[in-house]
């Protein structure tokens, strides 16, 4: 049975600002993170440093061990209900933060935000299974962009607010703004059968065994953690590289600007390349973006001036913006409405895998091999991950035409 929604656009929109919102409040900090850990008590610039990386990341190791678990929540008692806890836990958390007397404190509740968070991933299951699938790659792109632009924004607003009413005031505004949120959820989103799923799942089985062909679940939560690697493995170089190819000038803020025009092209791109996924199929759109983003990391490896590399780093960051979208749409077109949650929880957690695997990976071959091996390295895995897709999708397309050529088999 459809649990397609006749407000999928208005909780499409409400979904859009409260990822952007919750995304927004948990990158803010970067740029004022290290003043921060220092008012705590740490000492030295080195401890301070470490700290730093520790604080921020121990949010997104908690959401990526949490994500499948919400979304089995998700399936059972429903995705708004999710929405609505995972803002309220974040509006109190990031108030919370700008409480904090200790280093201890801060970590603390950096990882109870991730662990209870997650409002972006229940927002992808929510407008994933309530809305038209023939809908479904626009509108997962269209939402993708809020994630897209708290990213871009969320320093952007850190590096300003603090100088304006404080770094502790700054998380008290940033959790009454989730709290607007939250807020939002609970008035305007409408779920359709927010139960039935649960329901149908309730008789013992498990997600997996829901499934029809597990060939295309398996294809994109590979080609989720290939995504974020490929994106990831090259932001530990990015500030090196650019110093040399700099001669003089400020390489910190031509650096951001290499960061940033990956996310613009991304931004830009997203809704439009999940509509053209609506149209051709969403796994066509995944290997022609692997292609294209492997073929855009060569000549990275080759550039002379860093404004080269701006320009490489925008058109990546818009075949990247196409992949994301047409992961969650193929996920969605290939399991059961019981299962959604779940498994979409699960290619949540394969990004964050990406998010870990890729710095390290990226800053190992940039020591060992040079900068360049980098592109080239993560140029590699990507035209890998795009013989992949192509080879499963082509087995899938044998074995189910028509539709089911394109998305998997189609769950009952």
């Amino acid at each position: 049975m459809s649990t397609d929604s006749p407000h999928w656009r208005r909780n499409l929109y409400v979904c859009l600002f409260g990822s952007f919102t919750n995304v927004t409040a948990m990158t803010l900090l970067l740029p004022f993170l290290p003043i921060y850990v220092a008012e705590l008590g740490v000492k030295t610039p080195a401890a301070v440093v470490q700290w730093s990386g520790i604080a921020y990341g121990v949010s997104f190791l908690g959401a990526g061990v949490l994500a499948p678990v919400w979304g089995r929540f998700a399936d059972l008692y429903g995705r708004k209900l999710i929405l609505m806890r995972a803002s309220l836990a974040m509006a109190v958390c990031m108030s919370l933060i700008g409480t904090a007397q200790n280093i201890w404190q801060l970590v603390a509740l950096r990882l109870l935000a991730g662990l209870l968070g997650g409002y972006a991933s229940g927002a992808v299951v929510l407008v994933a299974t309530q809305t038209p699938r023939s809908h479904s790659g626009w509108a997962l792109g269209t939402l993708s962009t809020g994630v897209l632009a708290g990213t871009l924004l969320g320093p952007l607003i850190g590096g300003v607010l603090p100088g304006l009413i404080g770094v502790r005031g700054t998380f008290f505004l940033a959790g009454g703004v989730i709290f607007l949120a939250f807020l939002a959820t609970c008035a305007f989103i409408q779920e359709e059968n927010p139960r039935a799923a649960g329901h149908r799942r309730a008789a013992g089985h498990s997600a997996w065994s829901m499934i029809p062909d597990r060939r295309p679940v398996i294809a994109m939560l590979v080609t989720a953690m290939l995504l974020m690697l490929a994106n990831m493995s090259i932001e530990p170089i990015i500030t090196v590289y650019v110093a040399t190819l700099m001669h003089g000038g400020n390489v910190v803020l031509m650096s951001g600007v290499v960061m940033a025009g990956s996310a613009l092209g991304s931004i830009l791109a997203a809704p439009r390349l999940g509509r053209l996924a609506d149209r051709v199929g969403a796994w066509k759109v995944i290997v022609l973006c692997l292609v294209a983003t492997g073929v855009l990391l060569i000549p990275q490896a080759f550039v002379t001036n860093a404004w080269q590399l701006v320009g490489l780093r925008f058109l990546m960051g818009m075949s990247l913006a196409g992949l994301l979208p047409s992961i969650n749409a193929t996920i969605r077109h290939s399991v059961p409405d019981g299962a959604a949650g779940t498994i979409l929880g699960y290619g949540t957690s394969a990004q964050y895998t990406g998010q870990v695997v890729g710095p390290v990976v990226g800053g190992f071959v940039g020591g060992h091999l040079g900068m360049r091996a980098v592109f080239l390295a993560t140029t590699v895995v990507i035209f890998v991950g795009a013989g992949y897709n192509w080879i499963i999708r082509r087995r899938c397309a044998a074995e189910f035409p028509g539709a089911a050529a394109e998305q998997g088999p189609n769950p009952a």
